[in-house]
């Protein structure tokens, strides 16, 4: 779940509910960024999550943070591979969101996005080798993509609730059908190896996985983006990701 306000502050809250081998474990993280530094927080105590048909309610007491989401548009899932062992669903509850936001001292109000990933086979026994995903939201458009390269691939976007197949994605630029989203004025939020970014957080989940999961390298940016389609253009923020599969 992410809110990014008028002004670019933004903040990414993941939620992680874990069942492996008798192992039930839980894990929270959020991270914030102002105009020119990004801070992260992270713990493996319980959270609160709350759900119905329009509205994500979730607390945090541990990271200081309490929010609600209230979808903005109709959500919709797809499931991204499956094989005999299991599978990963791409649930995408809210393309765009109206957010309110607290973490510690600080609120957030903006436009906003929620989704829930869900896989049911080892993130290590994933057929990848790169991952590009993205979201962005304006008051008149959303557009998320997924790009997954690697011995399998799969490469698509729901553009204001509707799937298509994407023509080509960069770190700068998502090209659809009738559509082409331009980002600039990027921010990095976070770069570097899982190792770092995640498990100084959760340092228990280091003791369950292969340590190379750990050398997954993933870069986040915040940005600022412009749609433009079928002569018209729409502007507003971009989180988006690239992930390296060094397993």
């Amino acid at each position: 779940m992410d809110c990014v306000t008028g002004a670019g502050d933004a903040a990414i809250l993941y939620c992680a509910d874990l069942r492996w081998r008798g192992i039930h474990a839980t894990y929270s993280s959020v991270l914030s960024v102002d105009a020119s530094r990004a801070e992260s927080h992270s713990s493996m105590a319980r959270y609160r999550l709350s759900s119905t048909s329009g509205e994500i309610h979730v607390e945090a007491p541990r990271l200081k943070l309490s929010g609600r989401w209230q979808a903005d548009a109709a959500p919709v899932q797809r499931t991204v591979y499956e094989n005999a062992s299991g599978s990963v669903l791409w649930n995408c509850l809210q393309p765009r969101s109206i957010v309110h936001l607290r973490v510690g001292e600080r609120e957030f109000t903006g436009l906003g996005y929620a989704e829930c990933l869900t896989l049911t086979l080892p993130p290590w026994q994933l057929p990848m080798r790169q991952l590009r995903w993205g979201r962005f939201v304006s008051p008149d458009d959303s557009l998320a993509w997924v790009d997954w390269q690697g011995e399998y691939s799969a490469s698509f976007a729901l553009h204001n609730g509707f799937f298509c197949e994407t023509q080509s994605v960069t770190d700068s630029e998502v090209a659809i059908p009738g559509a082409t989203l331009r980002m600039d004025e990027r921010l990095s939020l976070r770069s570097g190896r899982v190792e770092e970014t995640i498990l100084p957080g959760a340092r228990a989940l280091g003791k369950l996985f292969p340590s190379s999961l750990f050398n997954i390298e993933e870069r986040k940016w915040r940005s600022r983006g412009i749609l433009h389609a079928q002569e018209r253009g729409s502007t507003g923020w971009v989180i988006h990701e690239v992930v390296h599969w060094n397993l």
